[in-house]
């Protein structure tokens, strides 16, 4: 229960509540303990008697003790919920302030799907034992602490009996315990397996029915959800055991207790209030037991859900902060100085990037091209430290990018990845998500840069229109614009373009570059890096490198490259034509 004691540290705001609740507890459990003292006082000193004034005022006694239990279990379990459910806001928020922290290899290795499983469901589990702790797993050994003293002192023959049972209980506890908590831990994993196929089938539910995939779909889903289905059955299967066999125990003592008492007050060495009492008592302390061992299934779940939970707390993001970490090395804003110096990357072991080498000037434009697979969206992913170089190093104004604040270094750029994900609220709100202050005029002029003015002004309350869920009601060609214009509003030194234009038209994309140019020139000229997969986009670049399985093929200009490098001559052919190829050679 190691990790499920860690988790206990999100109570400390709540530590007063807490106590308040456990102090309830106590009384709650006091005037329980009553209860069987007085019926034996009726019965010895009331009914035996046949003393109608101490029949009276014990069952008045009876009634008082039975209203300050209820008064303090409703008290109770206000504060239990209380403590609850602050717990379980703090860890969801703390969950959510680490996923914040993580850079694109946590993200990678974490899926989305299990991330939302840890937020939600194993935050709920844990919740409802802390919840319990402050009600039923508190008041239980308590319970039984007391109802064991009450006994002794009642009758120390019965007691006895009360011993014969306890190593018994335990052992099966230990049983259940030790064989409950991998049960939970695979049915949480595999409701990993389950959630991660919804939420795959949802965010793609347009690209399986333009495949006509969807029973396809529906049988994987089905598959994950009959395995899920299976895995809940085994552990209820399971603990269907405890319930029946703990009430056997309890009930083997109840008889065991009325048949000794029974002989003893037959020959007088008790009285019969004195036997009712010590049954009460019995029962009284198997009973919690019994709850306690109940209780094994959801503590072994909640310490699976826990150790999930710990696991992305405890995560250390691959990309983190030196102890520090200074401001932008310049103050000038005319761009900035980038440059990969004998870079290296590796991925999961496998080399991605292979001493890539590469210098771009204050306001120079830098196009990044190659194959499928060549590097580029990683190569780029390196400059505001998506990832961190595993060689060489990478440089902005002459500064490792390791020994700026990560703040410091993306606030400084303007980035528009390959996938434009867009938030629900509004396109001006979307435009404006780097740099909320900026104003109205600015962000129309960052959409008009982008070629996307003119359609947002089309739409049913231009940029007032709510985007719907990752921009769902506007076209891939739309998406991207917004992107861009994003990325251009934050006014950057260093503004990347991962492929974002792939869904833009060559004639917008002409006058996009035109856009840009004139844009930078305004302002202050920044440092431009785009990765393309149309030739047709990196024409006019300063710069253009060549990837090749993670190398630097060649490095140049688009004349000097269709001289002297035959992979950008069998690019540009491929797409624009051999005899314009022969032409520019």
């Amino acid at each position: 229960m190691r990790s499920l004691v860690r988790m206990f540290r999100f109570v400390r705001p709540y530590r007063w509540q807490a106590i308040g609740a456990l102090a309830l507890l106590l009384g709650m459990v006091g005037a329980d303990l009553l209860i069987p003292r007085l019926t034996q006082r009726i019965i010895d000193q009331g009914i035996a008697a046949g003393n109608m004034g101490v029949i009276a005022t014990t069952a008045l006694a009876m009634i008082g003790a039975a209203l300050l239990s209820t008064l303090f279990a409703v008290a109770n379990t206000i504060l239990s919920v209380r403590v609850g459910q602050g717990f379980a806001h703090d860890v969801r928020s703390a969950i959510m302030r680490k996923v914040q922290t993580f850079s694109f290899g946590n993200l990678d290795r974490l899926q989305t799907g299990q991330l939302i499983v840890r937020t939600t469901s194993d935050v709920t589990m844990v919740e409802m034992i802390v919840a319990m702790s402050l009600r039923i797993l508190t008041r239980a050994p308590v319970w039984v602490l007391g109802s064991i003293v009450l006994l002794v002192l009642t009758s120390r023959q019965l007691a006895w009996m009360l011993a014969a049972f306890v190593p018994v209980i335990v052992v099966l506890v230990a049983v259940f315990v030790g064989r409950a908590r991998p049960m939970f831990l695979a049915v949480q994993k595999q409701l990993d397996r389950l959630n991660t196929v919804l939420q795959e089938n949802l965010a793609g539910v347009r690209v399986v029915k333009a495949f006509v995939r969807e029973g396809h779909e529906a049988g994987r889903f089905d598959r994950e959800n009959e395995a899920l289905m299976r895995k809940n059955i085994e552990v209820m299967t399971f603990f269907a055991v405890i319930g029946p066999t703990m009430t056997l125990l309890v009930n083997l003592g109840v008889v065991g207790a009325i048949w000794l008492g029974g002989r003893a007050a037959i020959g007088g060495a008790m009285t019969v209030g004195q036997v009712v009492a010590s049954v009460n008592y019995l029962t009284m302390a198997l009973f919690p037991m019994m709850l306690i061992a109940m209780m094994m299934g959801p503590l072994s779940a909640a310490e699976a859900s826990a150790s999930r939970i710990r696991e992305v707390l405890d995560a250390q993001p691959d990309v983190a902060e030196r102890p520090v970490a200074g401001a932008w090395p310049t103050a000038e804003r005319r761009g900035a100085r980038v440059a990969l110096e004998d870079v290296s990357f590796s991925y999961n072991g496998e080399p991605v990037l292979r001493g890539v080498s590469l210098v771009a000037e204050p306001g120079e434009t830098v196009a990044i091209l190659g194959a499928t697979g060549s590097g580029k969206s990683t190569l780029i992913h390196l400059i505001p430290r998506f990832y961190d170089v595993t060689g060489g190093r990478v440089t902005v104004d002459g500064a490792d990018v390791r020994d700026l604040s990560l703040v410091a270094l993306r606030r400084e750029m303007g980035i528009a990845l390959q996938e434009a994900v867009l938030f629900t609220g509004t396109v001006r709100d979307n435009i404006r998500f780097g740099r909320p202050e900026a104003t109205d005029d600015e962000v129309v002029a960052a959409a008009q840069a982008a070629q996307a003015h003119e359609f947002i002004t089309e739409l049913p309350q231009g940029y007032d229109t709510v985007v719907g869920e990752r921009g769902v009601n506007l076209s891939g060609g739309q998406r991207q614009r917004i992107a861009i214009a994003r990325a251009l509003l934050v006014r950057p030194r260093v503004l990347i373009l991962d492929d974002s234009t792939s869904a833009v038209d060559i004639e917008t994309e002409i006058k996009l570059q035109d856009a840009l140019d004139r844009l930078m020139a305004e302002d202050h000229s920044a440092t431009r890096f785009v990765v393309a997969q149309r030739i047709s986009t990196v024409l006019l670049a300063d710069k253009i490198v060549v990837l090749d399985g993670g190398r630097v093929a060649a490095i140049g200009t688009h004349d000097a490259l269709l001289r002297e490098s035959p992979i950008y001559r069998d690019i540009y052919a491929s797409q624009l034509g051999n005899a314009e190829v022969a032409d520019g050679v």
